[in-house]
């Protein structure tokens, strides 16, 4: 096979399109691949001239670079253009133009390559990056710009003409080549490069980037360039910073302050402790993170500890719950912890944050006030007992005697009847005195409270009292049990005694109602009438002796009062509530 063949064959083969052209730009021989690329026959591609393949607004430009060539100003240029196909629609081609002057008639050699599938994709990348609003650019291995998107140019404030086609010493300036081509060495070699760094940017100033450089390869798989990405994080790093400095200023607050304090995570472990805390348990900040706090709780009341927190963290809920956490020198000492929820800007929840308080002497002075109160009262009931009883047993006794010798004198008196009216009446008013100093003497000690039980002395009491004229007490019991701790029974009792006579005596009204009701947990007492009511505060200030001692009751047997009154003569209703574990609780608090 002769040269001229092999070269002919192989100018069909070739997959680029070739076309031989003459100094007018008229095609003498096409191959098959160009044909098929432009969808023309070999003779319809002959009878143009080169420029009719490029759509009218491009074909100034292709002219004038043909002139130059035809002009000996240049002898070869290569650049991506566009191409119009026979059915009206553009494809991109890469077009090598070389000039042959080794001829007696030059020709000009022409190489398209279709790259438009590469071009729509470059395109739709340019589009997306646009979009994202990061700054995308392609350099090539000799350190200049071939590709930037619009951000590029937004974030260096010059267009993009000032920056494809330039090399990155021009455009970011050499102190910051310099500074950054560790990283530039790093991908060129095929490694992915990421850093944060702040940058002195020409005409732009100090900005805080993060930077991510990825290499790109040729055909053969060598590295030809890379492709940038980067974001301005500069106000991301002053948030930071203003974050970082708050975080200090609230963690020098926080250990300069009396109290412990905590705070938590969304889930739920705690990221921090202050000063207080750290020298309370005399245990490393490590340690305490996350749920190690936890080590230092009286296994008696971690489950109940852990079933607060998370309860209210679940609830995103404020907490407060007390349990005993062991000091650093090995004694557990009873801890008041708050919590409350933390709140981003936006109003996401971002954890809990807490403070605790060493509560322990306080609790002994309250188990102690409770204690002299105890005895206060115990005092007091056994003063009444025996006043009850000598009301009881010699006075009411010997006022009974009395009226016996009345009776004999008034029946040896008939010859005077006026002396016998006088000695009648005074017999029955010191019958009247004997029964009211054997109420007063139940008052004072109810013997049927303490053989019959609480229930049965609150029904008696209500009876009693329901026989004085224009008074009726409503008693009703449900679920009492028939055994209670002799301190609940005497202090539900009084209650009930204080809070009938008080509305006897200043409501006004003449019904009452008593309900004593008995459960598993505990057992309340119910006392409502419908009269004038009063003002809470101001009963407190002037006078409220009788529900300061109804108070102090209850608290000894662990239980509460609540009132429920106005001055708009909605009537009032007291209620007591006694725990009926209440010994049990008093052993597990320490009392």
């Amino acid at each position: 096979m002769v040269p001229a063949e092999l070269f002919h064959d192989a100018f069909q083969s070739s997959p680029i399109g070739i076309a031989l052209e003459n100094l007018e730009g008229e095609p003498l021989f096409v191959n098959s691949a160009l044909c098929s690329m432009l969808g023309l026959s070999e003779e319809e591609m002959r009878s143009k001239h080169c420029v009719d393949f490029s759509p009218p607004e491009d074909a100034q430009k292709d002219q004038a670079l043909f002139a130059k060539l035809r002009a000996g100003l240049i002898d070869h240029y290569t650049l991506d253009k566009r191409f119009l196909r026979r059915d009206g629609s553009v494809i991109w081609g890469r077009l090598r133009i070389s000039l042959l002057n080794d001829r007696a008639a030059p020709l000009v050699v022409a190489m398209v390559e279709d790259i438009t599938d590469k071009r729509r994709a470059q395109e739709t990348l340019e589009l997306a990056s646009n979009q994202t609003g990061v700054a995308v650019a392609r350099c090539s291995r000799d350190y200049r710009y071939i590709w930037a998107n619009e951000r590029c140019a937004e974030f260096l404030q010059r267009p993009l003409e000032e920056i494809v086609g330039h090399t990155v010493s021009e455009v970011l300036g050499r102190d910051n080549f310099e500074m950054l081509r560790g990283y530039f060495e790093r991908v060129l070699s095929g490694r992915d490069a990421t850093y944060e760094q702040e940058v002195n940017y020409p005409g732009v100033g100090h900005r805080w980037v993060s930077g991510s450089y990825s290499p790109t390869f040729d055909d053969e798989g060598a590295v030809n360039g890379w492709v940038a990405t980067v974001i301005d994080i500069t106000e991301k790093k002053r948030a930071e910073l203003v974050l970082r400095e708050s975080e200090e200023r609230f963690r020098l607050v926080a250990n300069s302050a009396p109290a412990m304090i905590w705070m938590a995570g969304t889930d739920k472990l705690c990221d921090y402790f202050n000063l207080g805390w750290l020298n309370f348990t005399g245990r490393p900040l490590e340690a305490e993170l996350g749920n190690g706090w936890a080590e230092g709780v009286h296994a008696e009341d971690l489950e109940q500890c852990f079933e607060t927190y998370s309860t209210a963290f679940d609830r995103r809920e404020s907490f407060e719950m007390e349990y005993r956490l062991r000091r650093y020198d090995g004694e557990y000492r009873w801890i008041l912890d708050r919590g409350v929820p933390r709140f981003d800007a936006d109003g996401s929840f971002a954890g809990y944050i807490g403070s605790c308080i060493d509560t322990t002497e306080r609790r002994q002075a309250q188990i102690a006030l409770s204690g002299l109160s105890q005895r206060l009262l115990e005092a007091q009931e056994q003063e009444r007992s025996r006043i009850g009883r000598e009301l009881h047993d010699d006075i009411n006794q010997r006022l009974g005697l009395v009226a016996v010798h009345l009776d004999i004198v008034k029946s040896n008196l008939f010859q005077a009847p006026e002396v016998v009216e006088q000695l009648t009446e005074l017999s029955k008013q010191l019958e009247e005195l004997g029964t009211d100093v054997q109420a007063l003497s139940h008052r004072l000690h109810s013997s049927k409270l303490e053989y019959l039980g609480l229930q049965a002395a609150a029904a008696s009491l209500c009876k009693e009292l329901s026989a004085r004229p224009k008074v009726k007490v409503e008693f009703q019991a449900e679920g009492v049990p028939r055994q209670l701790p002799r301190e609940i029974s005497l202090c539900l009792f009084r209650v009930l005694q204080e809070s009938l006579q008080n509305a006897i005596k200043h409501s006004g009204a003449s019904e009452f109602s008593v309900l004593l009701a008995g459960g598993t947990e505990e057992i309340q007492l119910t006392v409502h009438d419908s009269g004038i009511g009063f003002d809470w505060d101001d009963a407190m200030t002037h006078g409220g002796i009788g529900l300061l001692t109804m108070q102090e009751r209850l608290k000894v047997v662990n239980g509460t009062l609540s009132v429920e009154s106005s001055r708009r003569g909605k009537g009032t209703t007291i209620r007591a509530s006694v725990p009926l574990e209440f010994r049990a609780r008093a052993v597990a608090a320490g009392e």
